[in-house]
């Protein structure tokens, strides 16, 4: 009899000691002795856990509970202990333990039936939670109880129809990029949960794991048009909020698995050293509101990588510039903000001086998808345009060519962003072209099917270049136009206030072109050439330059036929299909098979306006932009839009030899602008020279988009062509180095011809 209660008490001794010595997923010791602390010393911490708190207490009331209801009640107990909260739970638990599935009916009605989609996946994660945190409350016959009903209910219809070889119907990009992560990870999340109950459960875990390296590094179908997951620098091309969707899910699991297994190897992917990055970089800050996302396919203008940023720091990837990123975007009104997870992993960040800005560049490109962000500071109300001319698939619209543009703390130009699924208007309207701020020719863009089934041939943005004041990209929109284009390219070249967009147009046969402008707040054409949008204190102008101005001087449309025309469309407001909302169609009179549209993006601020003005000659359009005491000549060379086959395009204009489609020159403002030692700044887009009086000022053998600051003196080079390139410069001083893409290179020197010389080999 002694022997036998000897037995029961060790028995019962050594259970409480291994539930003692959990290593917990996501509320672990670690997190929660962070977050009581917080609670004592962060005034804000301890406001959101008292509303929590009081969240958990009407929980334990309430008589019907979600799964999700879990993890507040998880974290309650875990935090204070109380043994209310953690009944509480257990019943929750034991509730969807009886049922007889975690799928929803419609995918369940589905031929085959989908045994695991978002349902049992959110579920999975929601239960694993419940069980891991109330792990020590429960007996070992419950827990072996509930572990085994999270495999027969999450588990086994995951790895039955995704990964098993022998039964999965799904591959990485079923129902996009983002369900694979969510319903694989959250079932190896599971299994991380119940791996001291279920004997297979931790290689369960582990070839989840396994297959990360395949998961991110999918390549996408040449057959099915569908793109890889990830750029190469961590972007996500079905939109920013799928992208946290997808890769929260992951970092869950990874967060999970590093807890459980802290010295296990799992697979370091480059794309998560940038995925922070990626949300930094499409985040427009502003002052005392809400921050903007670049809204691009289905997301909400308002998105953020709170959740992202705090999962990867937990993971480890800790940056002073994801601390910066939450500082700024940590919002205590979002629905982020108020969960059991962000509590839970609220991070001691370190301080940094009023000073601090991201080391990244302010401009960067994700070539592999197609988008692209500029702005001119990382302070809160400055200026970002936003590109996209990537792929069109699924939650990615057909908006190839389409920017936004957020000045002064407002988003002016904009997206009408998404709708329900449910709406018939979100595949009538909000995935189509005439919601995005794109060309149209003959009351047509992209075809209407590309976001169903893809587009064959699809944009690319190329060569940004990125200066002090001064900032170039190319927009390739050509491919999912082609049945209607043969030449769609937009290029946007931004300098100080104005940002000029250069729209080159070529149709099969003569037609209409227009392109569309969506836009927030105010916005009229009265009295003068410019469509003013205004919305409180943020004022751009929108000024059409070629072919032709608006009507001047506010005179009717009527008696000026041959000017631009400005026409009023209705589209639907973002997110309120039942909301119209007005947008605006800029075109010409003239119906014809190639065109040029420059307009200028003109951007309002405490200075005086810029003043611009525009010429032509023989195969040229020019446009002056005088401000700040400076003045930029754009030249477009109308030779080198592909209208020539075997012969370059050269072309002599004002003085200036040069072959380049694009040529910028900046000149102090009254200064001799036929000098050449006047040069402050040149930029040659898709050019080989440049030469004036014979004087060579910059040539190669190939063409190329380069930038050159300090022109004349010393140079600070911004190239963008072939690997190996020998590039040839004017220069005035004798110089030994110079600064090429950030860093210095040797050069030679040639007094006679007053030129350097620099060798570029495999783009060094």
């Amino acid at each position: 009899m002694l022997r036998s209660l000897f037995l029961l008490l060790f028995c019962a001794f050594v259970l409480s000691a291994n539930a003692q010595n959990r290593k917990y997923l996501i509320y672990t010791d670690e997190n929660i002795a962070r977050l009581k602390e917080q609670i004592k010393t962060n005034e804000s911490v301890k406001k959101n856990w008292e509303n929590q708190h009081e969240h958990a207490l009407e929980l334990i009331e309430k008589k019907k509970l979600r799964s999700s209801d879990g993890l507040l009640l998880g974290l309650a107990y875990r935090l204070t202990g109380e043994e209310k909260f953690a009944k509480r739970l257990k019943e929750l638990l034991f509730d969807y333990a009886s049922k007889n599935t975690w799928e929803g009916r419609i995918l369940l009605q589905r031929d085959p039936p989908w045994q695991a989609g978002l349902g049992t996946s959110h579920t999975s994660y929601d239960i694993a939670v419940g069980f891991d945190s109330i792990y020590d409350f429960l007996t070992k016959s419950e827990r072996k109880e509930l572990a085994q009903r999270i495999v027969t209910l999450g588990i086994i219809p995951a790895k039955e129809d995704w990964l098993d070889p022998d039964k999965n119907m799904h591959t990485f990009d079923t129902m996009g990029h983002n369900w694979w992560s969510a319903c694989v990870y959250m079932s190896g999340f599971a299994a991380l949960a119940i791996r001291d109950e279920i004997p297979e459960a931790s290689n369960w875990a582990k070839e989840t794991e396994n297959y990360t390296q395949e998961w991110m590094n999918f390549t996408g179908s040449v057959l099915q048009n569908k793109p890889s997951t990830f750029d190469k620098d961590g972007g996500f091309y079905e939109s920013l909020n799928y992208a946290e969707y997808a890769a929260s899910q992951y970092l869950l699991f990874l967060s999970a698995y590093k807890n459980v297994w802290p010295k296990a190897t799992y697979y370091q992917s480059p794309i998560l050293d940038n995925l922070g990055d990626f949300f930094i970089n499409t985040t427009y800050y502003t002052n005392g509101e809400n921050d903007f996302a670049v809204n691009f396919g289905d997301a909400n203008v308002h998105a953020t990588g709170e959740r992202i940023i705090k999962l990867l720091w937990s993971a480890g990837f800790q940056k002073e510039q994801y601390a910066w990123y939450l500082n700024q975007v940590s919002n205590e009104e979002s629905r982020y903000w108020k969960s059991a997870e962000a509590l839970a992993l609220m991070p001691n960040l370190p301080t940094l001086s009023d000073s601090y800005e991201p080391s990244s560049h302010k401009s960067h490109l994700y070539e592999e998808m197609g988008w692209a962000t500029m702005r001119n500071s990382w302070d809160d109300n400055k200026t970002m345009l936003a590109v996209k001319s990537g792929f069109t698939w699924n939650h990615a619209h057909a908006d190839a060519g389409s920017y936004i543009l957020f000045h002064n703390g407002k988003n002016l130009i904009m997206d009408p962003g998404s709708a329900s699924y449910l709406s018939p208007l979100y595949t009538e309207y909000y995935c189509q072209s005439e919601a995005h701020n794109v060309v149209f020719f003959d009351g047509k863009a992209q075809n209407r099917n590309d976001p169903y089934f893809g587009n064959v041939n699809s944009g690319s943005l190329h060569s940004l270049i990125e200066g002090k004041d001064f900032k170039y990209l190319l927009a390739n929109a050509t491919g999912p136009y082609s049945q209607i284009l043969a030449r769609n390219y937009r290029n946007f070249i931004w300098v100080g206030d104005v940002i000029l967009v250069i729209d080159d147009l070529l149709a099969y046969e003569p037609g209409q072109f227009e392109w569309l402008l969506h836009y927030n707040g105010e916005s009229n054409l009265k009295g003068g050439i410019d469509l003013k949008i205004q919305e409180d204190d943020a004022k751009i102008r929108v000024r059409p330059l070629f072919p032709e101005t608006f009507p001047p001087g506010g005179e009717r449309p009527h008696d000026f036929p041959e000017n631009m025309r400005l026409t009023e469309k209705m589209g639907y407001a973002d997110h309120k299909p039942e909301i119209s909302k007005p947008y605006w169609s800029i075109s010409h009179f003239e119906k014809t098979a190639r065109t040029k549209f420059v307009t200028a993006v003109i951007l309002e601020n405490e200075n005086e306006l810029p003043v611009i003005t525009r010429d032509y000659g023989k195969n040229y359009l020019k446009v002056s932009i005088t401000q700040k005491g400076e003045t930029t000549v754009v030249y477009f060379n109308l030779l080198a839009d592909g209208r020539l086959k075997h012969r370059n395009s050269q072309i002599n204009i004002e003085g200036w030899e040069t072959d380049a489609y694009l040529t910028v020159l900046k000149f102090d403002e009254n200064a001799d602008k036929t000098d050449i030692d006047n040069i402050n700044e040149v930029f040659i887009g898709h050019g080989s020279y440049l030469r004036r009086d014979s004087q060579t000022l910059l040539h190669s053998l190939s063409k190329h988009y380069t930038l050159v600051e300090n022109f004349g003196t010393k140079p600070s080079i911004t190239f963008d062509g072939q690997a190996n390139a020998t590039l040839t410069l004017y220069n005035t001083e004798k110089s030994k180095s110079v600064s090429f893409n950030e860093n210095t290179k040797a050069v030679n020197y040639d007094a006679n011809k007053k030129v350097i010389q620099l060798q570029i080999r495999d783009n060094k």
